[in-house]
């Protein structure tokens, strides 16, 4: 799903933020992504979205070469590759004048969804975060863990196959954090592919997943190569 061969990013100015980085995540396989503040984190997230572009080695996304995308049918494509992908962030970004439902229909709403299709989807996602009958209620009525539980249903709702989310639990407390990584395992295992970046080290050693650390734009350690899994050095 996800294969980062040797993959480089350099900014304009010359900071180069990722070097040589190299690993595969399959289908249905959950990593955490860690490492210190500027270590790379979000900018390998924002590669796999196709919001920057790599500047060396090759990175393929549900088997779409995203160092080719940069013919004049480039935005079209980028459009649709975004679209396979469900993105949720540290600050959810929720709509607070608008109710738990419409905020989840937005993507499908962009998309062109029929309003029958809509509520469906948007029901089933809700659904499948426990928020069901929240649906109606306004996100301020809700509590930190269920906004971001929004949040996920949102980046869900479009049934994509791989869910990237940068510093998803940063403002929730302990037992909350829990709680959407719970939600997180709950697509894993459904076959979606979970990228998530973290710097809670006691939160996500506990859960037992595939764990990849950055340092100043480089792999320093990756859980599982130390275990002979699939990934490539």
């Amino acid at each position: 799903m996800i294969a980062f061969d040797r993959v480089s990013k350099r900014y304009e100015g010359g900071h180069q933020a990722l070097s040589n980085v190299s690993f595969e995540l399959g289908r249905g396989e959950l990593a955490f992504l860690t490492g210190h503040s500027g270590a790379g984190k979000s900018t390998l997230l924002k590669l796999v979205l196709a919001i920057e572009p790599i500047t060396g080695g090759r990175l393929i996304v549900n088997n779409t070469d995203l160092s080719k995308l940069s013919d004049k049918f480039s935005n079209k494509r980028i459009a649709l590759h975004r679209r396979q992908i469900g993105c949720v962030f540290q600050d959810h970004q929720l709509l607070f004048d608008r109710s738990v439902g419409d905020n989840v229909a937005v993507p499908l709403q962009a998309a062109g969804f029929s309003p029958q299709d809509i509520r469906k989807r948007v029901r089933a996602a809700l659904d499948k975060v426990g928020l069901l009958s929240k649906e109606k209620s306004l996100p301020v009525r809700l509590s930190g863990g269920e906004q971001q539980r929004v949040g996920i249903a949102r980046a869900v709702v479009n049934r994509p196959r791989i869910i990237l989310a940068d510093e998803p639990t940063g403002n929730l407390d302990p037992e909350l954090s829990a709680e959407i990584m719970t939600v997180f395992q709950q697509f894993q295992q459904v076959g979606v592919t979970l990228l998530i970046a973290s710097h809670d080290k006691a939160l996500i050693t506990g859960l037992g997943h595939r764990i990849i650390a950055l340092q100043e734009g480089r792999i320093i350690a990756d859980s599982a190569r130390a275990g002979h899994s699939q990934a490539r050095a």
